[in-house]
């Protein structure tokens, strides 16, 4: 242990003392139920972050201003994957609610369509055998390119609501592997600052 070891560990002995009721408290308050961090606890690593700069900087102890820049870089990250996981829920429910309306709108058109049909049904027992024939037969092509139509229509209601909620989970699933890459590439890089650090205490104690 050199001399700039100790204000090191007394620094980082601080930061958790403090930090833990704060933790706490974050979680409390603004903890998120998906388990990614919420704004007071990225606030937290940001402010950890700049006392560890402020104190390598008054200390000259490079490690710990590497370190405070780790974790500087860290919170940007999660910051930036939590904002992106939001949207893409955010786009996800927009096109739950999208589909959930087209559905409500096919049920309404068929029950209207088979409301219709029955109507007609009606008026057609009431006329003359002859017109109920030639109604019937009228009808009868009417109802099937209405039919017809109507299923197309539908068809392409269902295929447009399933391309939305396929799209809206592409970008989730973007958001997220992006944010596992950020996490992956903020821990290798601390593990990589960390060793530097450990080289260079070694060198300079020798």
């Amino acid at each position: 242990m050199n001399l700039r070891s100790v204000p090191r560990a007394a620094v980082g002995g601080y930061i958790k003392a403090v930090r833990w009721p704060l933790d706490r408290a974050a979680r409390l308050v603004g903890g998120r139920d998906d388990g990614r961090p919420g704004d007071a606890e990225v606030e937290l690593d940001r402010a950890e972050a700049a006392v560890r700069d402020a104190a390598g900087a008054v200390t000259g102890d490079d490690a710990l201003r590497a370190d405070a820049a780790r974790r500087r870089k860290a919170a940007r990250e999660r910051a930036r994957a939590t904002t992106l996981a939001d949207a893409a829920e955010a786009r996800a429910e927009q096109a739950d609610e999208a589909y959930a309306e087209r559905e409500q709108q096919a049920d309404r058109a068929r029950k209207a369509a088979k409301d219709a049909a029955a109507t007609r049904r009606k008026r057609a027992a009431s006329s003359k055998q002859a017109e109920t024939k030639r109604a019937a037969a009228a009808e009868a092509k009417r109802k099937q390119a209405s039919d017809a139509a109507e299923a197309k229509r539908l068809e392409a209601a269902e295929a447009k609501a399933r391309e939305d909620r396929l799209a809206a989970l592409e970008v989730e699933s973007k958001a997220i592997d992006e944010r596992q890459e950020a996490l992956t590439a903020a821990d290798e890089a601390g593990r990589l600052e960390a060793a530097a650090g450990r080289a260079k205490a070694r060198r300079k104690a020798d």
